[in-house]
């Protein structure tokens, strides 16, 4: 059976850039709340994941909560001191997944990000954030959507990735071009160098705010050029994609991924 994915071709001209974004997978209940509809697609996204060649990959998610920070996953050492989140101990999220310590940088973090430079050798889950950004290769940045837009980035001179969750919310936040600011300030990124893809996503008139445009309007903003969009609704191909809106929030998630190889 042929796999339910979709890959950009703009993203897929990229060396070593690896990405997918699936779409809704046959035969799978998913009219429950987002832990459990994630739980009972876990498996198949897995099965995803290991055909794109990332299945031994560590996986990096978000937990989204529709704001702008952004976890920078930097190279070993960048980050410099770290102070842990809270008591100093990882804590663990109802499904078992390991959430990242909260590292301050010493010559001062931006509000908008944290700082996380350890070395990735196992699934992390980030809290309080909405986007990541890495150079780290053998890793995959993971975004869950369903009518908000996956956001990838790709700097293919440094390299470096960033995975971006921006709906409404978001958007007005300014989400991406944190990501894109911290992409530069981080890792030195220009602007002109970055491909900028947005996922299907919720579109007029099925949603009363064209957020997709004001994200394109915001990457132009900073400075980028190669910008891409799908162009599809997800609210008017029920067939292929989940949403929320139509599906009055009992449904799936799909799964954008990116990383380097």
């Amino acid at each position: 059976m042929q796999l339910p994915v979709e890959q950009f071709e703009a993203l897929s001209n990229i060396p070593n850039c690896r990405h997918i974004f699936t779409r809704r997978v046959p035969g799978i209940d998913v009219a429950h709340d987002k832990t459990e509809t994630l739980r009972r697609l876990e498996a198949a996204h897995l099965k995803i994941r290991r055909g794109l060649g990332t299945g031994d990959w560590p996986l990096l998610t978000a937990e989204q909560v529709h704001g702008n920070k952004i976890a920078i996953v930097a190279e070993p050492g960048q980050a410099g001191q770290l102070l842990q989140q809270n008591s100093g101990a990882d804590r663990s999220d109802t499904d078992g997944r390991s959430w990242a310590t909260q590292p301050i940088d010493p010559i001062g973090c931006p509000s908008g990000a944290i700082w996380v430079d350890l070395p990735t050798q196992s699934d992390k889950h980030f809290a309080g954030c909405d986007g990541l950004i890495t150079t780290q290769r053998g890793v995959a940045l993971g975004i869950h959507v369903a009518d908000c837009c996956a956001v990838y980035i790709v700097d293919p001179n440094t390299p470096a990735v960033g995975l971006v969750h921006s709906g409404k919310k978001g958007t007005e936040l300014g989400v991406v071009t944190n990501a894109i600011m911290q992409m530069s300030s981080r890792f030195g990124s220009k602007a002109s160098d970055l491909i900028v893809q947005l996922s299907p996503c919720i579109r007029p008139p099925h949603y009363e705010v064209d957020f997709a445009t004001k994200i394109i309007e915001q990457c132009r903003a900073r400075g980028v050029d190669q910008i891409h969009d799908s162009g599809i609704c997800t609210a008017c191909h029920l067939d292929l994609y989940y949403s929320y809106r139509v599906e009055k929030g009992r449904t799936g998630r799909m799964l954008a991924l990116l990383g380097l190889a």
